[in-house]
């Protein structure tokens, strides 16, 4: 699976390029379907906000509004009693998988529960778009600052890449520099601080940084 890891989605041209080197063709022809599924384990999300991200609404310009050809949802929690034989090639005939923010302990939980984690291997040429806990879940864990989820047992995710994100850098008071810094040490291995205007590429385990922002590599 080729990966899009940002903080804040497409914000800019240097990102929405990358997409479209990633997908291989212009956003307008690609049917993406969006995962909602982090939003419900995080206390400042909820049904409004997954409406909004599903319905490409105006805050959502940058990652579901892009304008592709078609949309579809793509909700976790229900795939274990719908049956692969349903849900899977939804996720073979879709261009890209867009993964919301929220929690991205919860997000690692149902990526298992339902099986998508384990097919992700097989996608080789399908593109994952992640914004905040939508990219942090690749990470092998994303700290114990990031956690949300009551029902988390550990800040561990799925470890696809090698590296932790500490997104949003500078949009709140809590995520300043020093903040990352803090949180990184106690990671304790490779780790990326990111703002809303950078981006992370992974293809075939190449990681490449694509910013118009700021950024901050650890470890």
């Amino acid at each position: 699976m080729k990966l899009l890891l940002t903080s804040g989605g497409v914000t800019n041209p240097s990102i929405e390029a990358a997409l479209v080197r990633l997908l291989g063709k212009p956003i307008a022809e690609c049917h993406a379907l969006c995962v909602p599924t982090a939003q419900w384990g995080h206390p400042m999300c909820g049904p409004a906000s997954v409406q909004g991200f599903v319905g490409a609404g105006p805050g959502f310009r940058h990652f579901s509004g892009l304008g592709w050809a078609s949309l579809g949802v793509l909700e976790l929690t229900a795939l274990p009693t719908v049956g692969a034989d349903r849900w899977v090639p939804w996720v073979r005939e879709a261009d890209v998988l867009l993964a919301d923010g929220g929690d991205a302990t919860y997000l690692a939980h149902w990526m298992r529960e339902s099986g998508l984690a384990d097919l992700l291997s097989t996608l080789p040429d399908k593109v994952w778009v992640g914004v905040s806990a939508g990219s942090m879940v690749m990470a092998p864990r994303i700290g114990d600052y990031f956690v949300e989820w009551a029902g988390a047992p550990d800040d561990r995710t799925l470890g696809v890449v090698d590296f932790a994100i500490f997104p949003h850098l500078n949009l709140f008071p809590t995520n300043t520099p020093a903040d990352a810094a803090r949180w990184a040490a106690d990671i304790g291995g490779p780790a990326y601080a990111i703002d809303e205007q950078t981006a992370l590429t992974v293809v075939d385990g190449t990681v490449e940084v694509v910013s118009e922002g700021e950024w901050t590599k650890f470890g």
